[in-house]
């Protein structure tokens, strides 16, 4: 039956909650055959799903599976094959993501396990930042610290990179050369500052906790307050990580929960929603400022994940008090979700962009596998 059928490529994307699944077509412009998603906390979604690769590796011509991986260190700043040797490196750096690479890296192994007669590609979201200049890369601490890897790495790369792309195609390479702000909103927020197409700087920095306000992460605080939580609360390291990136943000200050439908929902009648919100916005609309800032300026600004394309209401409060900068939304075509939500007039085009991590991905399997890499 392989014969018969044309090649695939499937991505597979491990979030923190689910497992997202889809098989393109294995073109340099994959094209979508298939998509869903399982639970990535039950053993039986996570065998299942091994089983379900295996089992289209023999209905179909699988020629490759990509792998979205968060953090590819100072050495992997492109897609990788994953060979064994590789391998062992991504596990090297589980210090770095430890609340992603672990769970990740048993969805490859696992794969790689049950399917090892196809290649299987690491595709790295701190890849897009790899050019982030030396005053966006080094962190304000000693150089022992930053000879040794702690620097500024960047993450959401893979989106960034469907966005740029997505870009250039409805708007034209002069629109993807100019000065963007992306903002990746979702349950992990990021935004990143572009400038002829190359990121110049990005919120999430050394770890994904870091940056804007997020679902259950805090985000940038005083260094020195994990110091007073340590000492006053007795806490560990894990503890306060687990404090930092499970039982902050958006759940740690409304007190119920980190999402953004619900608080939306509850903030009429419950000022901890409605505070929750409110620092959500106003520390991306922050953010944007310090962006236009470092860009001289700003030509376009992108929303994309699950909030930035679907809330409304966030979108138009973000933009609340960016005039300054020649930003003005248009309302009807904010409500409806509509693809370029700011006015006619207006001197920066606000566009709405659903993002496509998984096409990423293909793509860099179809480039690997079509260039002989592999």
């Amino acid at each position: 039956m392989t014969a018969t059928r044309p090649p695939a490529v499937l991505a597979l994307n491990r979030g923190s909650s689910s497992i997202k699944r889809a098989l393109f077509t294995f073109e340099a412009v994959p094209r979508p055959l298939e998509r869903s998603s399982v639970d990535a906390n039950e053993r039986a979604g996570l065998a299942g799903l091994v089983e379900w690769i295996a089992s289209e590796r023999r209905e179909r011509h699988l020629v490759g599976i990509g792998h979205r991986v968060v953090h590819g260190g100072r050495t992997y700043d492109r897609p990788h094959v994953i060979t064994d040797q590789v391998r062992e490196d991504l596990g090297r750096l589980i210090s770095f993501a430890p609340n992603h690479l672990p769970d990740e890296l048993a969805l490859i192994d696992a794969t790689r396990q049950r399917v090892g007669d196809v290649p299987h590609v690491a595709c790295f979201d701190t890849a897009f930042h790899r050019d982030l200049p030396a005053v966006a890369r080094r962190l304000p601490i000693p150089a022992r610290f930053d000879a040794g890897g702690v620097h500024a790495y960047g993450f959401h790369g893979l989106s960034y990179t469907f966005l740029m792309g997505e870009l250039e195609r409805i708007a034209g390479p002069d629109a993807a050369r100019g000065r963007v702000v992306l903002a990746h909103l979702g349950s992990g927020s990021s935004l990143a500052a572009v400038r002829e197409g190359r990121s110049v700087d990005t919120t999430m920095t050394f770890t994904p906790t870091g940056g804007v306000v997020m679902s259950t992460r805090a985000g940038d605080l005083d260094p020195g307050l994990v110091a007073y939580l340590m000492r006053t609360e007795r806490l560990t390291a894990d503890d306060v990580e687990q404090v930092l990136t499970h039982e902050s943000g958006l759940v740690g200050v409304s007190g119920t929960t980190g999402d953004m439908r619900a608080l939306l929902e509850r903030e009429g009648a419950d000022s901890h929603a409605r505070l929750a919100v409110d620092i959500y916005c106003y520390r991306i609309r922050k953010t944007i400022g310090a962006y236009a800032a470092v860009l001289g300026g700003l030509d376009t600004l992108v929303f994309s994940g699950g909030i930035g394309e679907h809330a409304s209401a966030v979108r138009a409060r973000i933009s609340d008090g960016l005039g300054f900068l020649g930003l003005e939304i248009d309302a009807p075509r904010n409500d409806r979700h509509a693809a370029v939500i700011s006015r006619d007039q207006s001197e920066v085009i606000v566009r709405v962009i659903p993002t496509d991590e998984e096409f990423v991905i293909a793509q860099a399997v179809h480039g690997l596998l079509a260039a002989g890499l592999a």
